[in-house]
């Protein structure tokens, strides 16, 4: 989901990650994913006016942004710090983010924030066909869109994410593939009974995707239902056995938040090393219900 990927190396060998990720819509809001990424450096949840708090004011692309700034430790008790912007703009929220040993971001905050600056956005244009050979997409065009990020912060090496490969599937008959479009690594439309419909939606996110409470509830807005935390959460998801290990399986139903009209969805979270995986199937209930055994098979026997 990476546009766009740099390491930073530090004189001894500690390292950092900085990121940029475009997500349709709000991308569920600064509390859920400032929380989210404390979270991640294990630090408590902070509250509505805590988050005023902490917001850092930066620029980014010409325009104010908020940078929030998180440094804890990460699951294997390693010193690590945060530093992220997100900033909205035609209908998308772009994610810029820091990540790695807590004095190297730390020193390189600075660097980190002049790039913010660098940044120029083309709206509904290619920003370049042929980008300078400073930037990191030289060779190639960008799509439209797209940031200009023709600047390398001092002491980073641009460096694209490689693109993972689609699982090896086995789809159900009556599934019809079409296009996901760039945030989806595969879409397929299912026509139930009575014309109802449905949707598989297939995608990927670096690590543990932010985890499986974070999108459990991302999932539940997509309902215009609210979220949910610890013991409730709990209740609602069930582990599920796949050729891979273990997954994590979870349905609901509420109201399509973009058609208004009821809907239900079974969604799958699939953790692979260093990748996480996202399966959605969301639509009409009788359809829903009809497809959830060939969806559930279908995550079950995915390879990687």
């Amino acid at each position: 989901m990476r546009v766009a990927s740099f390491k930073v190396m530090g004189t001894d060998g500690k390292q950092a990650d900085v990121s940029v990720i475009p997500l349709p819509g709000d991308a569920g809001g600064d509390f859920s994913n400032v929380n989210r990424w404390r979270g991640q450096v294990s630090l408590p949840p902070v509250s509505e006016d805590e988050l005023k708090k902490l917001a850092q004011s930066v620029e980014l692309a010409g325009q104010p942004a908020d940078l929030y700034e998180q440094d804890g430790k990460n699951p294997a008790g390693e010193p690590t710090r945060i530093l992220a912007v997100i900033q909205r703009r035609d209908g998308m929220a772009w994610f810029f983010k820091m990540t790695g040993d807590s004095q190297l971001v730390a020193d390189e905050k600075s660097n980190f924030v002049e790039f913010l600056k660098s940044i120029q956005f083309t709206a509904g244009e290619p920003v370049n066909s042929s980008p300078p050979s400073s930037s990191p997409f030289a060779g190639g065009s960008l799509p439209a869109g797209h940031p200009d990020i023709s600047a390398v912060p001092s002491g980073a090496a641009p460096d694209i994410a490689p693109t993972a490969g689609r699982p090896k599937w086995n789809v159900p008959g009556g599934w019809k593939e079409v296009p996901g479009g760039q945030f989806l690594a595969a879409k397929f439309l299912v026509t139930g009974d009575g014309g109802g419909q449905a949707a598989v939606n297939v995608s990927s996110s670096a690590g543990n995707g932010g985890g499986v409470a974070a999108n459990v509830n991302r999932w539940r807005k997509q309902l215009g239902l609210g979220e949910l935390s610890g013991d409730e959460l709990a209740k609602m998801v069930r582990p599920i056995t796949t050729t891979s290990g273990q997954a994590t399986l979870v349905e609901m139903s509420g109201t399509d938040a973009r058609s208004g009209q009821p809907a239900s969805l079974v969604g799958a979270i699939v953790l692979q090393p260093g990748q996480a995986w996202f399966y959605k199937l969301m639509g009409d209930a009788p359809t829903v219900g009809a497809q959830k055994e060939a969806f559930t098979a279908f995550v079950r026997e995915a390879q990687y």
